[in-house]
């Protein structure tokens, strides 16, 4: 990255570390579900800006790392989170692996079409069996402790918590873009069948890229379970696939700040839509302003909103080649 990419991101990070100090409980919580849904976005831009991979199943895994942080905890107390968080991504690895491993064979509107069934079906063995509640969902009913170090039932430390694993996701992809398997990823988003000319065999990148994109949205549901101590079917819903794929597109393809911004950006438009303070009324039909916002979004942006600041400069300096005298300029 850029220097002044890598100060946004640091900035970013700083901010959100210092905010539980001017902030009230409401906006620690609010913040806190975003951080999740950013770890979701970062999930999902790995396959569709890194790899070129359009996934419409990414909310059964998010689902499967929830339905199993609620499942495998005690009845009887707390489970320690040093085992149930792990045990949580892994299953959600365990089953991007299967969807993975089928849907991978096929490409294009195919793929997208693959990955969209096995991602309701999903969320219909949670939602017509006893397994997961049916639509009446499961509680969490004892949050998981690290020891005396870390309980996850007070906000400021599901905050603290929250935020350490968006940092470490955020830094271990990066990491990862920027070695030889990252550089394989981009090469297949680019052209795949050149790659394979080189010498590559395509089909166990994908496949690892996959499964790590299922494992960290099964970390964003095993968040998402352990902040509300609730889940139900519709966290494996086709709707919330699409809104993280919105929330990509709007921040930018390609650039993983651009998932951080872009899922931050869906969130206040959907709370300042929301809003019956300005709306009134029309606060009931939320969908309208949120949808024309993204569509005016994307006509203006077609790079999203990480490509604001470059437009800004492109249209400063075009008023000043435009503005008397400045023509010769440097």
């Amino acid at each position: 990255m850029k220097r002044s990419e890598v100060l946004f991101v640091v900035l970013a990070f700083a901010a959100l570390a210092l905010f539980p100090l001017v902030a009230e409980p409401y906006g620690i919580d609010r913040v806190t579900k975003i951080m999740v849904f950013c770890i979701f976005a970062l999930s999902l831009e790995l396959l569709v800006g890194s790899t070129g991979l359009v996934c419409f199943g990414q909310a059964a895994f998010l689902g499967v790392g929830a339905y199993a942080a609620v499942l495998l905890s005690p009845q009887d107390g707390p489970a320690a989170l040093w085992w149930l968080l792990p045990v949580s991504m892994l299953a959600a690895a365990a089953y991007a692996l299967f969807m993975g491993a089928l849907s991978l064979r096929t490409r294009g509107v195919y793929f997208i079409m693959v990955t969209l069934a096995f991602s309701q079906m999903a969320f219909y063995v949670v939602h017509d069996t006893p397994l997961g509640g049916g639509t009446d969902g499961i509680y969490l009913n004892n949050k998981p402790v690290l020891g005396t170090l870390l309980d996850l039932d007070r906000p400021l430390p599901m905050y603290g918590f929250t935020l350490a694993c968006l940092l470490v996701v955020f830094v271990l992809l990066a990491l990862i873009l920027r070695s030889r398997f990252g550089r394989a990823l981009a090469g297949i988003r680019v052209n795949e069948q050149r790659m394979r000319a080189t010498g590559f065999s395509t089909y166990p990148y994908k496949l690892a890229a996959f499964v790590l994109s299922g494992a960290i949205a099964g970390l964003a549901g095993f968040l998402f379970a352990v902040k509300d101590g609730f889940v139900n079917p519709e966290l494996m819903s086709w709707h919330l696939s699409g809104e993280v794929l919105i929330m990509i597109i709007l921040g930018g393809l390609g650039h993983l700040r651009g998932a951080l911004l872009g899922a931050f950006v869906f969130a206040m438009l959907q709370e300042f839509f929301k809003s019956e303070a300005i709306f009134g009324d029309f606060a009931k039909h939320w969908h309208l302003g949120l949808g024309a916002s993204i569509i005016l979004s994307v006509a203006l942006l077609p790079r999203g909103l990480v490509d604001v600041p470059h437009q800004v400069v492109q249209r400063l300096l075009g008023w000043r080649s435009n503005a008397p005298g400045g023509k010769g300029r440097s």
